[in-house]
């Protein structure tokens, strides 16, 4: 038994007993360089994250040796930018890797406490104004709220034989469902959908669906994954005019910012990356740190970062049109696009 007390109690061995708090880690004596390469962001945003987060971090180490709020959060940014608790980055701030997992843990429930404050489609008149611009400045596609997409982020395997997380692809996931603004700030994040459904299926169960469907003016931009509604235009799925056609283009050059963003944040917060490996943990924790991510993208945004400085220039993957039922089409969306195509596109 005095093989894993050691394990567990590892930093006590390595600073003694006595600390209030364990600030092993200098964060003032830290080179910008080093923060940036290591932890992924300059020490004004880092520092401003520490304020924001105190309190809870605080609150949910109130030990004899709790664990600094710098250290946490250095510890979390390290995990979300490199996808491992390597020993390195636990020897860099001075603890062990089982007191990396707490802080992580510790962060990502903090950051997801102020997913409200960070991510909202609440908008005031001249906030929704400014939006139908700042889109229309895109391509010409008038009156857009937001973009919307529904990603997969690679999970592993629930311990229960459950098949809702496997996706179209085979793989493990759960899906995130996103819309943004024209400059990439999120509007809308739903980080806990079983990787299974179908974006449709997302959709109809969303609180996005419920927030919007009886909105007055403005729409989102979907893919071809997607039925059209009032508030949610979808391209032509055969133009057959050159109006049709320029639609068609606005529509996919405006659309295409949510797929540049969420590259943009897979490319930022690695441990998000499914190419480089998968989140180690169950569905529930995953869509958590998915969220912590999202929380830190808007964050970072609104700070003055740029959004779009670490993305990846992937081919964008080619959507497979909905086979909609008759029964299912929406009259009066589709006179509404036939009327906006013909005032805006003609």
């Amino acid at each position: 038994m005095a093989i894993p007390i050691a394990i567990l109690d590892c930093d006590l061995l390595l600073h003694g007993r006595g600390h209030k708090t364990l600030d092993r880690f200098d964060l003032d004596s830290v080179p910008d360089n080093l923060l940036l390469t290591q932890f992924g962001f300059p020490r004004e945003f880092i520092l401003y994250l520490v304020e924001i987060l105190r309190e809870a971090l605080c609150r949910r180490t109130q030990r004899s040796r709790a664990i600094s709020p710098e250290v946490q959060v250095l510890a979390a940014l390290g995990f979300y930018t490199s996808g491992s608790f390597q020993t390195s980055m636990g020897d860099t701030i001075g603890i062990s890797q089982a007191s990396m997992s707490r802080c992580v843990s510790n962060v990502t429930r903090a950051l997801v406490e102020k997913a409200p404050t960070f991510i909202t489609l609440n908008r005031d008149p001249s906030s929704t104004e400014q939006s139908f611009q700042e889109f229309q400045r895109v391509a010409g596609f008038p009156g857009v709220l937001g973009v919307l997409d529904c990603v997969q982020v690679t999970i592993k395997a629930p311990n229960s034989e459950d098949s809702s997380y496997v996706n179209k692809k085979g793989f493990h996931s759960v899906g995130c469902q996103l819309v943004c603004d024209a400059r990439g700030l999120l509007l809308s994040a739903e980080t806990h959908w079983p990787g299974g459904l179908r974006d449709t299926e997302v959709l109809e169960r969303s609180a996005l669906q419920k927030h919007l469907q009886d909105a007055e003016e403005g729409w989102l931009l979907g893919d071809r994954r997607y039925p059209l509604r009032k508030w949610l235009m979808t391209p032509m799925d055969c133009p057959e005019s050159p109006e049709e056609l320029q639609y068609n283009l606005a529509h996919t050059a405006t659309h295409e910012i949510v797929d540049r963003t969420f590259r943009a944040i897979q490319t930022r917060f690695r441990c998000l990356d499914g190419s480089k490996g998968y989140l180690q943990y169950s569905p529930e924790r995953s869509s958590s740190i998915l969220l912590a991510c999202c929380v830190l993208h808007n964050a970072s945004l609104q700070s003055g970062l740029d959004a779009w400085t670490l993305e990846r220039t992937d081919p964008l993957e080619q959507p497979e049109s909905l086979e909609q039922r008759p029964e299912d089409r929406d009259s009066l969306a589709e006179e509404l696009r036939k009327d906006l195509i013909l005032k805006h596109f003609s």
